[in-house]
């Protein structure tokens, strides 16, 4: 094709969640509250997690740089989202959905990778509880956080840099609400084995390998749980390990599908379902799930509630 054919794309436009007129204030109005609510919600667990001494621990300093994460995520996708609903020219420029795919891409990296890390946190809290404050110093908590951000920048600005040195020659629509990399990579007119290669040996070594890692910690946790002879001792020892593993069959579940789903089954209606799933319903969902269970979150939330002033 000679130089001539090619029209220099500048800016995506953003399909959205549905083309219904009817339907764009009530999903607007929706989506607004759900942001909100995850703005609340993380912003809250962070701030309670900072101010308690007692929840200084490793866990609670993963469960805090997990709603950091969520709140990140849920911010690079919400506002664009909500702006969609509303406006009539539904563009994002080429940078700027570069951006937004290298953010949520670090976003779901490192909360993947988080993930992982908390069940090992779990795994050495239960199955070696007398080398916990020693493996699980606070040094080393802040170097595997360190080092799962590291991994997320690295691998996702190979990931996006692989998706925009791509030529981009016909149709700049793209069929979603956001710019997932693969509905980026399908408007491409150039050859895409290479990025799609590199696309599958990331999600292989993000969903796969995390997968593993809490799996292999999962079944240790639970061999050790059962050799506990008190009933109390045993609920007691599963109830910190709840929430995570709530947490983590629902966001790795959904990423999974959305990774190897079947091609027959490669729906776009399915394919904006999940992604509403995980870009803003899990991050809303995370911090109510690690607080209504746990009691040292209830606990430290009613402190604070205390020291709030009251109207005489």
């Amino acid at each position: 094709m000679k130089a001539g054919n090619y029209s220099l794309v500048t800016e995506f436009i953003l399909s959205g969640l549905t083309d219904r007129p009817e339907l764009q204030v009530p999903l607007f109005v929706l989506f607004l509250l759900i942001y909100v609510t995850t703005l609340l919600c993380n912003g809250g667990m962070i701030l309670i997690i900072t101010i308690d001494p007692q929840l200084h621990t490793p866990m609670y300093f993963f469960l805090r740089s997990l709603s950091f994460c969520d709140l990140c995520c849920s911010t690079v996708i919400a506002p664009k989202m909500l702006q969609t609903f509303l406006a009539e020219k539904k563009s994002i420029s080429y940078i700027a959905c570069a951006v937004q795919m290298y953010c949520f891409l670090v976003c779901v990296d490192v909360e993947c990778l988080l993930l992982a890390v908390m069940a090992y946190d779990r795994y050495v809290a239960i199955c070696n509880p007398l080398l916990y404050t020693v493996t699980m110093s606070r040094q080393r908590c802040e170097l595997l956080v360190a080092g799962v951000c590291a991994v997320g920048l690295v691998d996702t600005l190979i990931l996006t840099c692989c998706t925009f040195q791509l030529s981009f020659c016909s149709s700049n629509i793209i069929r979603h609400f956001y710019c997932e990399m693969p509905f980026v990579m399908g408007l491409s007119c150039s050859d895409t084995r290479i990025t799609e290669t590199v696309m599958f040996a990331s999600t292989c070594y993000t969903v796969v390998i995390t997968g593993v890692i809490i799996l292999l910690s999962y079944v240790l946790i639970i061999s050790t749980i059962l050799q506990i002879r008190s009933a109390e001792g045993r609920r007691k020892a599963f109830s910190t390990c709840a929430s995570h593993l709530t947490a983590v069959v629902i966001f790795q579940g959904t990423v999974t599908f959305m990774s190897f789903r079947p091609t027959s089954s490669n729906s776009m209606d399915m394919d904006k379902i999940a992604s509403l799933f995980y870009t803003l319903v899990i991050p809303m969902l995370n911090p109510l799930i690690y607080s209504l269970r746990n009691m040292e979150v209830k606990a430290a939330l009613r402190k604070v509630m205390n020291k709030l002033p009251t109207n005489s």
